[in-house]
């Protein structure tokens, strides 16, 4: 019996009128067309994930509507069966002779794309060692940075975009469950991770499988683990996994997500193995209640500086400033990190449709670092949480 299909994911009218809107600013700014390097903002307007690697991609849009891509041969036939582009053009490789900026530079000029015109870089961006030439020189135009327009069309989240956000949410929560069953004194945080992924990712399989994507260069599936923030060193906010045994006393710090359709919610939680001393609860419940304030200052109309400010204000108030080390969270979607960001230099307005990750934290040297994180939506009225695991320390404490 064949699978029927459901709207897990985003439908190409979707696509097609962020395209529209990109169109419509070209023509307003009086640009010739588009090119956009960015692997989040290909997948956004083109519905195509890649891994980005020194060979140039772009997403090419004339001022006429003419949407292409611009991949390298092994890139090809992904490309033409996954992108909603109208033309798929491709060069040898890279470096070769001649380089592929000279065919993109033919391929513009196809397109009636000349002077001016509008990036999101000024050229192909200089990672994993690529060297080649600006666009401004290479074709002799002037160029427009089109980064914070797409940025804004990015911010406000569909609906198609939130029911890929509570999807991954619902398998985080999962893969955290797991990841804390496993936790135990002795093991490592390695072999707790991949078990607490692996089995997420096959129930996550098992489940919706035949309709699930994830379309991340970096993962494949559902994943929690601890990135190192074990012990002390939780103290450190990215620290790195360096195969960690679980001590009884540690406090650690988790992280969960789960790539769905590209878009990534953040799940975070401060767990403490056996019986948490006075001190851990103090910082425990004082990042409980950073937290809350957060939320509660989050609602429409309120400015993301405006949340920032209410959290440091209870740092202040509590002489919590010692073991501040960042702002109060940020935009999330198809990049883990997206603007804006809830800190007192972004005086953004807060809008139904943004999503946010909510996690201010306490970091201790002698004790450790105490963070959750929540990915909540704003709606017309407030927010709604979409991560629902425990956040109270009795549930988060692990026995011995």
């Amino acid at each position: 019996m064949p699978v029927t299909q459901t709207s897990l994911r985003i439908p190409e009218m979707e696509f097609r009128r962020r395209v529209q809107r990109l169109q419509e600013h070209v023509e307003q700014e009086g640009l010739t067309g588009a090119v956009l390097f960015d692997p989040s903002y290909v997948l956004y307007y083109a519905g195509f994930a890649f891994i980005p690697t020194e060979r140039p991609i772009a997403f090419l849009l004339s001022h006429k509507g003419e949407k292409a891509l611009f991949v390298p041969r092994l890139e090809l036939e992904h490309a033409r069966a996954n992108a909603l582009v109208d033309r798929v053009d491709s060069y040898p490789e890279y470096p070769d002779d001649p380089h592929p900026m000279e065919r993109l530079k033919a391929i513009l000029q196809e397109l009636g794309i000349a002077d001016p015109l509008g990036v999101d870089s000024d050229g192909y961006p200089w990672i994993l060692g690529y060297r080649g030439p600006a666009l401004s020189e290479l074709l002799g135009v002037r160029v427009q940075n089109l980064r914070a327009f797409v940025e804004e069309q990015l911010r406000i989240k569909s609906p198609a975009e939130v029911a890929c956000l509570r999807e991954s949410a619902k398998w985080a929560n999962l893969a955290h469950q797991l990841l804390q069953r496993y936790t135990r004194v002795g093991a490592t945080e390695t072999e707790v991770s991949l078990r607490a992924s692996t089995e997420a990712t096959l129930a996550m399989l098992d489940a919706i499988g035949p309709i699930y994507r994830a379309q991340s260069p970096w993962f494949s599936g559902a994943r929690a683990g601890y990135r190192g923030q074990i012990g002390r060193s939780s103290a450190i906010p990215h620290a790195m996994a360096n195969n960690i045994r679980f001590q009884p006393g540690d406090v650690l710090v988790t992280g969960a997500s789960a790539p769905v359709w590209g878009y990534h919610s953040e799940l975070e939680r401060t767990m403490i193995v056996g019986e948490p001393t006075p001190r851990q609860k103090e910082l425990f419940e004082h990042m409980l209640a950073l937290q809350e304030t957060a939320l509660e200052a989050i609602k429409p109309g309120a400015r993301c500086a405006d949340v920032d400010r209410a959290v440091r204000r209870y740092y202040e108030k509590h002489d919590l400033l010692p073991y501040w080390r960042h702002h109060t969270g940020h935009a999330i979607g198809l990049r883990y990190h997206e603007g804006p960001f809830l800190d007192v230099g972004d005086e953004t307005v807060i809008e139904p449709g943004m999503v946010f990750t909510v996690e201010p934290g306490l970091y201790d040297p002698e004790v450790g670092g105490f963070r959750h994180s929540d990915t909540v939506v704003v709606t017309e009225t407030g927010i709604e949480v979409i991560t629902f695991y425990p956040r109270d320390l009795e549930s988060l404490t692990i026995p011995t």
